[in-house]
């Protein structure tokens, strides 16, 4: 049975500092208090309906690899029990129980780092008319869904609600960064990659691709934002894998595709979500917290 949904948190004692496209994000003193909504975003666009729990279950996939994944990389969590947070959060409590994250406040890196580890989406679509994704090229031959012999780095800008992310070379990261920084943030994406899919395949599921966020704190640069769920992840089940078309999805992908078979233009409004397909995201993401952490909600 669902909880309650959360589509926009309104704390006043708080000050609001972002509200993006799931995440809402107050500033107390030298932390952030992340907030996970129930609101769903595809193609860049936030849907009107949410997706309940949705929030909850991000929160708690995410917390779980930033355990695990602490000895790869440091990351920014204070605590996730609103117990432990600072007041004005207590009477905030009820909205904030297994939905938030306090964090150290760190200065984000103006990159998305999105390692590809399978060829699908716009990897796909690309190499099908280049025999590249983002610039790199690949073998001949290789079929929608393909492992690729080796992941991938593949970078792009952040684009803030309702614009697209764009693409952009490791030159191009470089430029932003420094040589040092972008080399840095590419062999960390690579390795917390690698570390989570060797993971997940114990449990069944293939992460075909997944994106992530760095900051940084004085000199050191630290995970941040959400690390391997299904809003920035591909992951497949692995019993059904078979390369040569689109797969089975725990993720946002099942939305993608019933939005592919709107005449919708993927610009805002959004379209309105029947009730069956809330549901099916739902438990998507369910099925993946469940397979992969061993926890329910």
């Amino acid at each position: 049975m669902a909880g309650k949904t959360l589509l926009r948190s309104e704390f006043e004692d708080l000050k609001l500092v972002k509200r993006g496209k799931v995440r809402d994000v107050y500033e107390i003193d030298d932390m952030l208090l992340i907030v996970a909504s129930d609101r769903m975003s595809a193609f860049d666009v936030v849907m009107d309906d949410p997706i309940p729990d949705k929030g909850r279950i991000l929160t708690m996939i995410s917390n779980f690899w930033f355990r695990r994944l602490e000895e790869v990389v440091e990351n920014h969590i204070v605590s996730t029990d609103p117990a432990d947070y600072p007041e004005p959060c207590g009477k905030y409590r009820q909205d904030l129980e297994g939905r938030s994250m306090l964090v150290r406040k760190a200065d984000p890196l103006p990159v998305e780092c999105i390692v590809r580890g399978y060829i699908s989406g716009s990897g796909w679509k690309e190499y099908q008319q280049k025999g590249t994704v983002c610039d790199i090229s690949l073998p001949k031959g290789l079929k929608e869904s393909d492992i690729l012999p080796h992941p991938i780095f593949t970078p792009s800008t952040k684009a803030e609600s309702g614009t697209h992310d764009e693409n952009i070379s490791f030159d191009a990261v470089v430029g932003l960064l420094g040589q040092e920084s972008a080399e840095k943030i590419r062999e960390l994406s690579l390795r917390i990659y690698e570390s989570g899919r060797d993971f997940a395949a114990q449990k069944g599921i293939l992460i075909a691709d997944t994106k992530f966020e760095f900051g940084r704190i004085g000199d050191r640069l630290i995970l941040i934002d959400e690390v391997l769920t299904p809003d920035s992840s591909r992951f497949w089940p692995m019993a059904s894998y078979q390369p040569g078309g689109p797969q089975k999805s725990f993720d946002k992908q099942f939305l993608r595709d019933y939005l592919e078979s709107l005449d919708w233009p993927k610009t805002p409004p959004p379209p309105k979500l029947p009730q069956d397909i809330i549901q099916k995201t739902r438990d998507k993401y369910i099925e993946a917290l469940e397979k992969l952490t061993g926890q329910t909600l």
